[in-house]
């Protein structure tokens, strides 16, 4: 079978070298950009985050699955894939290490945010010891918005930290409270009650049309004015207007972001001069996590050569 990988061919720490070597029998072929020409003459495509329509599903002739090398599949038409008979999977956050490599990401941006890493770097530099001073996890209030696997492993590792847990949860958040021992629990709808207590909010939800822009300013005014902001899951969840607004307004004190609102980010974007700390899309790019998805997204193709049943299908 024909393989396109539609990335740079080193992308995501080495994957396409990774599955090649699961895969030997196959043809792979990287796209060289997050993007594609055509998908005539394949068999398989892994989006990475291409935009894939109705016109680009169109313009196959033998594609017969869309495999993501991860969980967001919110950028493939899921309606177009299904009636043109081509099937999509993806890889769950919790079975491949995914969730729990984002969920360490997410707490390294707690820690460097909250212990100013920028003013540790110039007070380094300026040759000043002792400052500055920092503030302790211990006692603050984290409230994370989606309880997936990302926002549960979250939630197990944040324990260590002696923080207060809340959290908001689509459907049945109080099974989620007693499996998780949050101190609160609540649906979207009472995402206010989330955004006043909380010291920290972390965004761990799926980008749909209704959490497209769900930070604007109408949920930043209801925000701490020294509390930070973090999204591990998708720019789309985050006005990046609003953002600006709140950091030079002191709405905020701070966001650590592992996504943005166009990949890749203009380095010179004025939001940056904040305090952000910002990483390239990296939460899941980890030696386990890496593997866990180059093992589940051969195992699909192997089953698709085979005529077996695929597994994680989401059409």
């Amino acid at each position: 079978m024909k393989i396109l990988f539609a990335a740079h061919e080193n992308a995501w720490g080495g994957f396409l070298g990774l599955l090649k070597n699961e895969l030997p029998q196959h043809e792979f072929a990287a796209s060289g950009r997050f993007g594609f020409e055509k998908l005539k003459g394949f068999d398989v495509l892994i989006p990475t985050m291409s935009v894939v329509n109705r016109e680009h599903l169109a313009g196959s002739d033998r594609l017969r699955l869309i495999q993501q090398c991860g969980a967001g599949l919110e950028a493939v038409d899921l309606q177009a894939a299904a009636e043109m008979n081509i099937r999509i999977a993806n890889v769950p956050t919790d079975i491949s290490g995914n969730a729990d490599s984002v969920a360490e990401l997410g707490i390294y941006m707690m820690i460097g945010l909250s212990r100013d890493f920028r003013k540790m770097a110039s007070c380094l530099a300026g040759r000043q010891m002792g400052v500055p001073q920092g503030r302790a996890l211990s006692g603050k209030t984290v409230g994370i918005i989606g309880l997936g696997g990302i926002g549960r492993a979250l939630a197990r590792r944040l324990k260590a930290f002696d923080v207060h847990l809340i959290g908001i949860k689509r459907h049945n958040p109080q099974k989620a409270k007693g499996e998780l021992g949050l101190e609160w629990a609540g649906t979207p709808e009472d995402i206010k009650e989330l955004l006043v207590r909380s010291d920290y909010v972390i965004l761990c939800l799926p980008l749909t049309p209704e959490s497209r822009n769900l930070m604007g300013r109408h949920t930043f005014d209801m925000m701490k004015g020294d509390s930070i902001l973090i999204n591990l899951s998708r720019g789309g969840l985050v006005d990046r207007g609003a953002l600006e607004h709140a950091l030079a307004a002191g709405k905020i004190g701070g966001a650590g972001l592992d996504v943005f609102w166009e990949e890749p980010p203009d380095p010179d974007d004025p939001i940056f001069r904040y305090n952000v700390m910002a990483t390239p899309h990296v939460g899941g790019v980890t030696d386990v996590s890496i593997g866990g998805i180059v093992r589940a997204v051969a195992e699909n193709i192997r089953r698709l050569a085979a005529g077996q049943d695929l597994l994680y299908l989401k059409a």
